[in-house]
């Protein structure tokens, strides 16, 4: 389905944010539409916190507007259809696992059995430990449940990995992209560029308060990114800097790693310049790579 015909389940719309002197978000735009996985990503402080905040209705604009299923955010009405895993949050020390799930399911019309959801979040076996009881992956894992057992139509994940096994991580993956698949419309904030780009439909980057890139990931990789030459070259660092079509250069002794816009340009190049090349290997840049060339003036529309 083209992004146009997706419905959007929320919206902020010119929106700023100050808190005392600093302006967290300066005029933000940004759509999230069902059944896609939009990651926001962006250095710390650049306003993702904040853009969550303001679109599950803990946070108000100073301007703009903020819409969820076309309400104010902060509408009951409105909440009931999202569910919320925050970075940091506190569960009750005595409760079970069966017994949070459940009462956290009590809250929605239309929840999930309260065993699909214990499977789903991978906590079979744990169901009648107390959440005091449970590792700090474990209790990832529950805030996880907790935000997935209501079926909702909007979930935001604010670095939901964090803590998880490498196991866990690649089994809530999994259960996010069958929430996309299913209509929902997914959030997500994560440090983990992996995870982004092996989860995200979308790519949303936040720089001093505005959005910078939103693409998918291989768009941003294709327009920003370009290409990694890694090789064994006599040649300084300003002299490969001066190569044609070179973004940066990255140095570990005699071996260099040049990100470029313009791979077979700049091999030409670095071969004509140094004869005694060697170990010589082109790539396609990484996430990591392309955000690195992410500035404020590379703006693309949201």
């Amino acid at each position: 389905m083209d992004r146009d015909d997706m419905q959007v389940v929320g919206r902020l719309d010119g929106v700023s944010k100050q808190f005392g002197s600093h302006r967290v978000l300066d005029g933000l735009s940004l759509d999230i539409r069902a059944g896609e996985v939009t990651a926001l990503l962006g250095p710390n402080g650049a306003g993702k916190t904040t853009t969550v905040g303001l679109l599950t209705g803990r946070l108000s604009p100073d301007g703009g507007r903020v819409d969820l299923f076309g309400l104010d955010p902060s509408r009951p009405v409105a909440r009931a259809r999202m569910g919320v895993m925050l970075q940091s949050a506190g569960l009750p020390d005595v409760l079970t696992v069966r017994e949070l799930v459940t009462l956290q399911s009590g809250y929605y019309r239309h929840p999930r059995e309260v065993s699909e959801t214990i499977a789903l979040a991978g906590l079979e076996g744990l169901e009648r430990r107390p959440a005091g009881k449970l590792s700090g992956g474990q209790q990832r894992r529950l805030l996880y449940a907790l935000a997935i057992c209501g079926r909702p139509d909007l979930l935001v994940l604010d670095e939901p990995t964090t803590g998880l096994d490498h196991e866990a991580r690649r089994h809530l993956w999994s259960t996010v992209r069958e929430e996309a698949d299913g209509g929902a419309a997914v959030l997500l904030t994560t440090h983990y560029l992996e995870e982004a780009d092996a989860l995200a439909d979308r790519i949303v980057v936040i720089a001093e308060g505005r959005i910078v890139a939103d693409a998918a990931p291989a768009g941003i990789k294709a327009s920003v990114g370009g290409s990694t030459i890694r090789c064994r070259t006599a040649l300084s660092d300003p002299i490969l800097s001066a190569l044609p079509g070179v973004r940066s250069v990255g140095r570990s002794g005699a071996a260099a790693t040049l990100l470029v816009a313009d791979a077979a340009a700049t091999a030409r190049a670095l071969l004509a310049a140094d004869p005694s090349l060697a170990e010589l290997t082109i790539s396609a840049a990484s996430l990591e790579e392309a955000l690195a060339n992410l500035s404020p003036s590379t703006r693309k529309a949201a």
